[in-house]
């Protein structure tokens, strides 16, 4: 049996709000015998829905609600894992045979306390990579910053950028960044951050095309020396998390489009996994494409080789479980790394589970998957309602035709009574493309006005074409 645990990126690193339905993805892992631990119990017909698909049976699993700490049943508290109390309630779900049947420690985020509650239930040696999390090196191999410090002693390519550890430094550096940059732009870089969410793009152009660019915020410099500094003084406390974290200035790229190579580090080696494709729309993370399609062979070959660097090099230091590369391929056709996410990433269950386990996109006839986030202007009320909608436009996942849609996560309202958030996944043929099944379901939920929802907090939609 293996020990999965829905945590997320521990709250000492980056705050966390409610994340009750982002961390259910964990059923998208689980097979017969596991034990599985969230920290609230589990949305009823989402996890009812998730095993239809998987074929694991509920009876199968073991789930476990973590005490609830400081953020109540909408985070898992990392001192909630190793309270004594739920250790033994863990040590009571395994096995007869105890600890000795546990085959593997499994968690969403690598936390200290995960490597702190295997070694309380002594199957430390059974969570890959134990000593070096138990070491804080989650944090480690999610800066951003150290980050671009292993890809230059790798010599993977990287774009021009410092990091800096002072609002002098980063003033300095954005200034020295713009005078030699084409684009005349720079993104300001969280170390700890995702999804574009912890980048903020600076821009002397106002003209600048940036809707595909994965930024949530967008400042519109000042001239000369005094708009930098003005920039600078405002947003280091943001940018660095009030001093606790160094911050990267790189020189922002017009034009590229952004992809991943992810691999998987554990003692023997380092093998790739898969490599996909993002969309951003509004600068926010809209869609993404699996398997990566639309490249030229050169740049596949650089993705990987890339990746592969990365993810020795992040083994060497004492990195074990997936990690995502991320990259940008430039117009001009190079590909250059921009952050390396040593965690389970949000791909993972679109190929290994969805992609892979159910649609099987290796067979013929040729299938892709595309998992899309709800925009902002879709109305969805609940979760029956959006698979009743599905059922009624023929948009539910095939088993014989290998197409349609297939939810990947519970919606659960962060607000009661409003729209639900969350994301699905949709297979289809690549020669046909995901445009026209997009298309049907906006039809059916886009009601809300633009311009009547908060940009900063959403996933826009904008003006793209959504195709293959």
């Amino acid at each position: 049996m293996r020990i999965l645990i829905g945590n997320h990126i521990d709250p000492s690193i980056r705050e966390r709000h409610d994340m009750r339905a982002w961390t259910q993805r964990l059923l998208w892992f689980a097979r017969p015998g596991d034990l599985l631990i969230l920290c609230c119990e589990p949305d009823t017909a989402f996890v009812d829905y998730a095993l239809a698909h998987t074929g694991v049976k509920r009876e199968e699993l073991t789930v476990l609600a973590a005490p609830a700490g400081a953020w109540g049943d909408r985070l898992l508290d990392p001192a909630s894992l190793t309270v004594p109390a739920f250790v033994e309630q863990v040590r009571a779900a395994l096995d007869p045979a105890g600890a000795d049947t546990v085959t593997e420690v499994f968690a969403l985020w690598p936390s200290a306390a995960v490597a702190r509650l295997a070694d309380a239930l002594d199957v430390a040696d059974r969570f890959p990579g134990a000593l070096f999390f138990g070491q804080g090196g989650g944090e480690i191999g999610n800066n951003k910053a150290n980050f671009r410090a292993l890809a230059a002693a790798a010599g993977v390519p990287i774009l021009p950028g410092r990091i800096c550890r002072s609002l002098a430094e980063a003033t300095q550096a954005t200034s020295a960044l713009l005078k030699d940059s084409e684009s005349g732009a720079v993104v300001v870089k969280q170390a700890h951050n995702g999804a574009g969410v912890g980048n903020q793009l600076l821009v002397r152009d106002a003209q600048m095309a940036v809707d595909h660019v994965g930024a949530r915020h967008l400042h519109h410099l000042a001239p000369g020396p005094d708009g930098i500094a003005a920039y600078w003084a405002e947003r280091w406390p943001w940018a660095s998390g009030e001093g606790r974290w160094p911050v990267v200035v790189e020189e922002f790229a017009p034009g590229a489009a952004a992809v991943y190579s992810e691999h998987y580090a554990s003692d023997a080696g380092t093998r790739p996994t898969e490599t996909g494709r993002l969309l951003y729309v509004g600068r926010r993370l809209s869609h993404q494409v699996v398997p990566l399609d639309g490249v030229t062979e050169p740049v596949r070959t650089a993705l990987l080789d890339g990746g592969t660097r990365l993810a020795d090099a992040y083994r060497a230091f004492g990195y074990r479980g997936h990690l995502s590369a991320d990259a940008l391929v430039l117009p001009d056709g190079a590909v250059v790394f921009t952050e390396v996410n040593a965690q389970v990433s949000g791909s993972l269950h679109i190929y290994q589970s969805i992609a892979h386990g159910i649609v099987d996109v290796a067979a013929e006839p040729a299938r892709q998957v595309v998992e899309y986030h709800v925009p902002p202007t879709w109305a969805v009320p609940s979760f029956t309602a959006f698979l009743a909608a599905l059922d009624e436009l023929g948009l539910a996942y095939d088993p014989a035709t290998r197409t349609g849609v297939i939810v990947s996560m519970p919606a659960i309202p962060l607000v009661p009574g409003e729209p639900v958030q969350f994301v699905f996944c949709l297979a289809y043929n690549p020669a046909e493309g995901h445009a026209g099944a997009f298309a049907r379901l906006d039809a059916r939920f886009a009601n809300v006005p633009a311009g009547t929802y908060d940009a900063s907090q959403h996933i826009g939609t904008g003006a793209i074409s959504f195709s293959s």
